[in-house]
């Protein structure tokens, strides 16, 4: 049995160390093939591990006594906290002292040290964040999700292959749907990016590109993977979360000052709307994981509990277990190759 390495960002988050000690310990109680890195003060961190029992044996604690805050400038921070728990993390998998890294840390930290730190594959232009939204049949990898927002169309051509890969290597896609996101499923819509990522995803043979979708599809199921640019990414993004909140608060208000019969009914779908609800909870899904870097990154939520934390290093033993890298590297020269 393969034992997987994960090293984990002890100080990164609104609520670390205790909740990404704790979702560390919940992590190796459900999988006793993964062993945990701990990047944060030893003294702090060897406290939280006083009640590990056996668990402890599992568990190396990696000295770092700086912390990169959510307000500072990444790629400054990154450079000059040489010290910081996110970059010594990120070290130990340059190094390969571990397979994967999981932060709850600043997005643009986790992009910047990913970049300069675990580094790029071979052949990839931009590494990007893919977030999986829930649809009415099956989940979409959302590519790109902010880390981009000034995009060419060779770096969405390689979006697609990136997201692609890691649908087929974590969630089980046989043949992954990759779709372009766009105002209309015409071929000649869109922008001029749209237009020209068009052109060279229909003319790739790497991955099944499936046309057009437009942003209502991602959630009907007829895509595995939606590809688009940081910015338009990070507004479906955030606008789906907004909508989600604002419509479950809405049947909560409307249910409240309804009559009896309505609130009697309101009761009895409580645990249908619950179960939907939970399809869009952080703490279930885990992360977004940062492709294109030489090494498996998990991106926490910066609010996320142990609940949280636990299934984000489920996400990232599930990339080392399905080869997510490696077959990106392979896909990569496989690009470079067919564009020579």
């Amino acid at each position: 049995m393969s034992q997987y390495r994960i090293a984990l960002d002890a100080m990164g988050g609104d609520r670390a160390p205790e909740a990404i000690v704790d979702g560390a310990l919940r992590a190796l109680r459900r999988f006793p093939d993964i062993d945990i890195l701990l990047a944060g003060p030893r003294e702090r961190i060897e406290a939280l591990l006083n009640d590990a029992g056996e668990l402890r044996r599992r568990v190396e604690v990696l000295p770092a006594q700086q912390v990169i805050g959510m307000d500072e400038s990444p790629m400054l921070a990154v450079r000059q906290k040489k010290d910081a728990s996110m970059v010594v993390a990120m070290n130990a998998v340059r190094e390969g002292a571990a397979g994967a890294v999981v932060s709850a840390g600043s997005t643009g930290a986790i992009l910047a040290c990913g970049m300069f730190r675990v580094g790029r594959i071979s052949g990839v232009e931009r590494p990007a964040i893919g977030v999986v939204l829930p649809g009415i049949r099956k989940n979409t990898l959302l590519m790109d999700s902010g880390a981009n927002v000034d995009c060419q169309p060779k770096y969405l051509l390689q979006f697609g292959l990136m997201g692609s890969i890691y649908m087929r290597g974590v969630e089980g896609v046989d043949e992954p749907r990759v779709g372009l996101v766009n105002i209309g499923v015409e071929a000649e819509k869109g922008n001029r990016l749209v237009k020209e990522t068009y052109e060279l995803m229909s003319a790739q043979k790497l991955y099944h590109f499936a046309g057009n979708c437009e942003a209502r599809d991602i959630f009907t199921g007829d895509f595995d993977v939606a590809v688009t640019d940081g910015f338009d990414g990070n507004l479906i993004l955030k606008h789906t979360e907004g909508l989600a909140k604002a419509l479950f608060g809405m049947m909560k208000e409307e249910i409240n000052r309804a009559a009896l019969p309505v609130k009697i009914g309101g009761a009895l779908v409580k645990p249908v709307l619950s179960k939907i609800k939970g399809k869009l909870d952080y703490n279930v899904v885990g992360g977004a994981p940062l492709l294109g870097v030489n090494g498996a990154v998990v991106k926490a939520h910066g609010s996320s509990g142990p609940e949280a934390i636990e299934n984000a290093i489920a996400q990232a033993r599930r990339m080392l277990e399905g080869n997510v890298v490696e077959k990106i590297r392979d896909g990569m020269s496989g690009l470079r190759a067919a564009e020579e």
